[in-house]
């Protein structure tokens, strides 16, 4: 058996480097400067499993909490599901018998990931198990091909977006969410969610992906090529006109207030003009574009939104699309990413993916070929007017933009400038090679109308 002073030892020397190479802590290196386990609790003894709660502090002074699952097993010989991932490690300590203890996220431990799972549902009973990494503010685990944990591990007292939402839509009868199986919380905080892992289903990504490779394989037209995803953009517009006025109907609705959302947009756009330098980006054109919002009487209303919606969390199953991660952007503060807005801000979240997707598709497989740049550019506007053509169609919808075409063009133009700042500043942050693609974008909408 593990002593538990060797986990507090670990804990005590490396949590807060630890954090920092977790890609759900959102923290850069040197961004957390403090961490102290507010509760921690031995699940188990032989192999180790502990759960806690940590408070940290970031470096620039923000407060963060996030969940762990730490496992301890001694290191020789070396646990096998460790091979590779040494981001996961927490520290190999050696205990009082001259032996060596390896302490380590417990989520890649086939034996313990069962046993997390088992604080969610006691009596469930899984044989197979398999950790899914991703660069959210989560961590998932998917067990028989039949079952997907997700754990949180940003969190804050209260209800989490990702668990009500679907929660309530669900049971309101809309189609189009993940309901959950069961939920773990503690202390008012939503920890963990289990619902359906759907075997077959194909990420919005992948499918725009696959379109955009067979565009450039066969240098035709998109409607002529074999991948064809306007017909998918078309049922996914409906299908986040359909989510948005399901959102209304729960949570209500009230007059959108354009000269509120334009300061948000141009106060994340002080911050991260801050970061990229004056030279990077036309500070000024982009506010007086964002500005032409400022004044609309015709806003449509403001209601509870997705806030990170793009092609990455949407899934197609044989039923249709369906909406996943409802967490909002990771890189926004806690109250603008949980917050209402306009439905349009989702709408240019998914614009703005369908840019990044042609984009990242040309630098991939033949950069400068003004031949595929312009079959590109086809693709992205065939398939921004499939999703907007059925978006407005969609019953209800009216009721939630502008009707004016012209404050319908203002006001998605701004959303779509303020996605694209957001996303320089989370390349510049994290993927810095990546900066050209929301360049590309701020130029393109500083210079004229967006169709809808």
């Amino acid at each position: 058996m593990i002593d538990v002073g060797l986990l507090h030892e670990a804990l005590d020397a490396q949590l807060p480097a630890h954090l920092e190479r977790q890609r759900w802590s959102g923290a850069p290196e040197g961004g957390v400067t403090t961490a102290t386990p507010a509760w921690l609790d031995v699940v188990q003894d032989d192999p180790l499993l502990a759960w806690m709660v940590v408070d940290a502090t970031l470096a620039t002074g923000a407060a963060q909490r996030y969940q762990m699952f730490i496992g301890g097993r001694p290191a020789h010989p070396w646990p096998e599901f460790l091979e590779g991932k040494d981001r996961e490690l927490l520290a190999v300590l050696p205990d009082g018998d001259g032996n060596e203890v390896v302490f380590y996220d417990a989520l890649v431990d086939p034996d313990l990931a069962v046993a997390v799972l088992h604080l969610v549902v006691p009596d469930i009973e899984v044989e197979v198990r398999r950790p899914i990494v991703l660069e959210h503010s989560n961590s998932s685990v998917v067990f028989d091909e039949a079952h997907i944990l997700k754990v949180l591990r940003k969190v804050e007292p209260g209800p989490n977006p990702d668990v009500e939402i679907p929660r309530v839509l669900a049971a309101r009868g809309f189609e189009h969410v993940l309901p959950p199986r069961a939920e773990l919380r503690r202390d008012d905080m939503d920890l963990a969610v289990l619902r359906d892992f759907l075997v077959g289903a194909t990420e919005g990504w992948q499918l725009a992906r696959a379109s955009v490779r067979d565009v450039l394989a066969s240098r035709l037209a998109p409607e002529e090529s074999g991948g064809d995803l306007a017909p998918d953009s078309a049922r996914l517009g409906t299908t986040i006109a359909a989510l948005h006025v399901a959102m209304a109907d729960a949570w209500g609705q009230e007059p959108g207030d354009p000269e509120v959302w334009v300061d948000q947009m141009t106060g994340a756009l002080d911050e991260v003009t801050t970061l990229a330098g004056p030279s990077l980006v036309d500070v000024d054109a982009v506010r007086a574009r964002m500005d032409d919002a400022r004044q609309l009487e015709d806003a449509g209303a403001e209601i509870r939104v997705h806030g990170d919606l793009h092609l990455a969390q949407v899934i197609q199953v044989d039923a249709g699309w369906l909406v996943l991660d409802f967490e909002g952007e990771p890189a926004r503060r806690r109250d603008d990413r949980f917050t209402s807005s306009s439905p349009l801000r989702d709408v240019a979240g998914m614009l703005r993916s369908l840019h990044y997707v042609a984009a990242t598709g040309l630098a991939e497989w033949d950069q400068g070929d003004d031949e595929l740049l312009g079959l590109l550019d086809l693709w992205e506007e065939r398939n921004r007017d499939a999703f907007l053509g059925a978006y407005f169609a969609e019953e209800g919808i009216d009721d939630l933009v502008p009707v004016d075409p012209a404050a319908r063009t203002a006001l998605l133009a701004a959303f779509e400038l303020d996605k694209a700042v957001y996303e320089l500043g989370y390349e510049l942050a994290h993927r810095p090679d990546l900066e050209s693609i929301p360049l590309a974008g701020i130029d393109r909408l500083v210079a004229g109308p967006v169709p809808t």
